[in-house]
Formats: structure tokens, sequence, C-alpha cells
């Protein structure tokens, strides 16, 4: 990152394996897209990093659901400031219904203490029936760091 007050020898930068352990466990992501007048609009979701990419649900009708409509393009953070990853991708809806009960599973396994079988379905992820849909995001940059080696292991992917 040179430029950026660090060294551009690569000695000390992060294994994409950093970025996606990370981008697996964490709980929590912060999703960033952009309103049609190009305000930017943030907000929280659950979702799942499998495939090679970052999958999350929504409401159809949610700001953010209407905000891809217009404009695909977005950026998710993890939540951990400390160990931040940063991936700026294309979003596309997910309409396959066996890729939306894969993802109905993964996010059954991660989040089993905190899942309502009653309420989180396959139909409710499913934007053909209405309500919420799922969607996938293709990274096109990833950035991460470790604040403890700061000097050295901030680190960007191009895909």
């Amino acid at each position: 990152m040179p430029g950026y007050g660090v060294p551009a020898d690569p000695d000390g930068m992060l294994p994409w394996s950093f970025a996606e352990q990370r981008l697996e466990s964490a709980h929590d992501y912060w999703l960033a897209t952009v309103w049609p007048d190009g305000r930017p609009h943030v907000m929280p979701v659950w979702g799942a990093w499998f495939d090679g990419r970052l999958w999350f649900s929504t409401d159809q009708t949610s700001r953010k659901a209407r905000n891809l409509r217009n404009d695909h393009r977005c950026l998710v953070t993890t939540g951990d400031a400390l160990e931040p990853v940063v991936l700026e991708g294309t979003s596309e809806p997910v309409t396959d219904r066996a890729d939306i009960v894969r993802f109905t599973a993964v996010l059954q396994a991660k989040y089993a203490a905190e899942w309502l079988d009653d309420l989180y379905t396959v139909d409710f992820f499913d934007g053909n029936h209405g309500g919420g849909a799922t969607y996938r995001i293709t990274p096109t940059s990833v950035f991460a760091l470790k604040s403890s080696e700061f000097t050295t292991s901030p680190t960007r992917w191009q895909f």
C-alpha cells in the first residue's frame, strides 16, 4: 500500500486464508449500498461466506434491496475493526431454489443459537415467494489488515 505509510515490500502481507477465515466466522456484516441520488446507505446484515461469495438475505422492499436493484455495486465489511475485511463487489439476486436451500442450511448451522425454524425457512429466503430474497456478492476486490501488524499487514486482493 505505497502512499499509505506502509512499505511496498510484500513481507508481512496477509494470506488469502486470513480474509476467508474472517469472512466465514463473522457474525455480522455491514452492507453499504447507494441510494439512487448517490447518498450512501449502510445496514447490518447476517450472512455467510461460501462458494467464494458473500451471501445474505433481505426483504425485497427494504432500502438495501431497492438500492441493489438500481446499482449492483456494493461494499461489505466484517464487524471486527481490529482485523477488518472489506469486500467490494457486485450483487445479484439468487433465484435458483437449490442455491437458496444451500444458503438456508449454511445460515442454520452458523446461527444455530439464534435460529427461528418457524420464521427462517427456505421460502423466507426465496424471492419467488414474495417477502425475503437472497443475494450473493461476487468480490471485485478485498482488503484486510491486522491492527497489531499495521505497518506490514494491509493487503488487497483483486479479482
